[in-house]
């Protein structure tokens, strides 16, 4: 910045500062990446095209991400190794083929009201699950078999391609699936979510730098604008979260979903046909969680062994 005398952007990406802030926060302690909240703001609020969006998220995350899952290695916070290496390999594929075959083909207003209605659709059921006497939980996937390695692949290749529009998606997408079928502590699928996104984001940067070349000067002034942020805010929330309670950090959960909801239809102001989409996802989700969560994987000589 002092060599090339560009101290002058500060003032151009205030807003942009301001918001990632809170971007970077949310980032390091809920399995949301940054662009969760960046992506609507940025998009429909502060007029930044989609793909400068887009294309920040995954530069900005790079730095932010990257400092979160230092921090949360270095700390030794339990993590779940099989979730994050398969959902990370699927998510790549899904990341390189929706960079190429998704993103020219879906509008932004629909693809983030698809996002922010398929979220509250998994707090509710989250909620739900959670306000029973005797939830089960596990500090990992047990018993790992073929099956999840299956199971991981598809889910993680789906975030991917999910990540590819917003720059992040990949991280609460497969955290949806952990929680809610294979009853994985949310305070542990948190950090792994967070490792996963930040591997996820660093390949979507190289990919937009290097290869298809996309990323304009204004996405480099705002990431350079943010880096002192995200820096601090990213790992300091991973720190919190790994301080409070899991009854608290869900409660934290279901308040950003709720959040991310009305400001998305604040910013949006649906019409008639995007708010019917938007109360059709919102239902389909609550139908698909809820099944998800009453499969049964786990017998109970599984949980009893677990618990023993």
């Amino acid at each position: 910045m002092t060599e090339n005398n560009k101290f002058d952007i500060l003032q151009e990406n205030l807003a942009v500062m301001i918001t990632m802030v809170f971007g970077a926060f949310i980032a390091g302690s809920s399995p949301e990446g940054s662009a969760s909240v960046a992506y609507p703001i940025f998009t429909l609020y502060l007029g930044i095209l989609p793909d400068v969006a887009r294309n920040f998220a995954f530069a900005i995350q790079s730095i932010g991400m990257t400092a979160a899952s230092i921090y949360i290695i270095n700390k030794k916070i339990p993590l779940d190794w099989n979730y994050i290496i398969y959902v990370t390999l699927g998510g790549l594929l899904g990341l390189v083929l929706g960079s190429f075959y998704l993103v020219p083909y879906v509008l932004p207003v629909y693809a983030k009201l698809i996002f922010v209605s398929l979220w509250l659709a998994f707090g509710i059921i989250l909620f739900l699950e959670n306000r029973k006497d005797k939830r089960v939980i596990f500090e990992k996937i047990v018993d790992f078999r073929n099956m999840d390695i299956i199971n991981l692949l598809v889910f993680g290749f789906i975030g991917g391609g999910i990540s590819s529009l917003f720059g992040t998606g990949i991280n609460i997408f497969t955290f949806c699936f952990l929680v809610i079928y294979y009853k994985v502590n949310e305070k542990v699928a948190t950090p792994s979510s967070i490792i996963i996104m930040t591997m996820e984001t660093i390949a979507g940067f190289a990919l937009h730098a290097f290869i298809m070349r996309d990323i304009v000067q204004q996405t480099y002034d705002m990431m350079l604008s943010c880096i002192p942020i995200v820096i601090f805010f990213a790992p300091l929330g991973a720190y919190l979260v790994h301080k409070i309670s899991r009854h608290t950090f869900t409660t934290f959960l279901y308040v950003i979903f709720l959040i991310q909801y009305i400001g998305a239809m604040i910013v949006i102001k649906p019409d008639i046909q995007k708010s019917a989409l938007s109360l059709g996802i919102i239902i389909t989700g609550l139908l698909f969680f809820k099944y998800i969560s009453s499969l049964k994987r786990y017998s109970h000589h599984t949980i009893d062994e677990y618990n023993h």
